[in-house]
């Protein structure tokens, strides 16, 4: 089934220009990018879109990660789009993620791990609609 997803490329992938390097592995894995925006977040953003961890010990160094300098905001699309993102992504931890995953790749840590996708179609529809408008996503 086509659908849609949510990935963000992280301040660390764009501080070491690495946009059209994770883009050519999420297009090889079969993926469109049918929207895409570079970014400066917010501490209000990057607090809202996290707000699910805002009572994890963590939360306040993610938003400031998130926030200290620009990200690469994106919808994909394609056949199972958000559980072929989760594969092309690799797990969190760099070290367990596979071979050729945009983790394994690029990611310097579990922190600064490249990536983020959606973990469900619900997640990836709210994602979506906080960074992007309809007209936006052009398929």
């Amino acid at each position: 089934m086509t659908e849609h997803t949510f990935s963000i490329l992280k301040p660390d992938a764009t501080r070491r220009n690495l946009t059209g390097a994770v883009n050519a592995v999420i297009e090889a894995a079969g993926l469109r990018i049918v929207a895409q925006k570079r970014i400066h977040m917010t501490s209000a953003q990057a607090g809202k879109f996290y707000e699910v961890h805002s009572e994890r010990p963590f939360f306040g160094e993610l938003v400031e990660f998130m926030t200290s300098g620009p990200v690469v905001v994106q919808v994909l699309e394609g056949e199972n789009a958000v559980a072929r993102y989760r594969e092309v992504m690799g797990a969190t931890n760099p070290a367990n993620a596979d071979e050729g995953t945009i983790r394994k790749l690029f990611a310097e840590s579990v922190g600064e791990n490249t990536v983020h996708g959606s973990d469900s179609q619900e997640n990836a529809a709210l994602e979506i609609a906080q960074f992007f408008s309809g007209l936006e996503i052009v398929g």
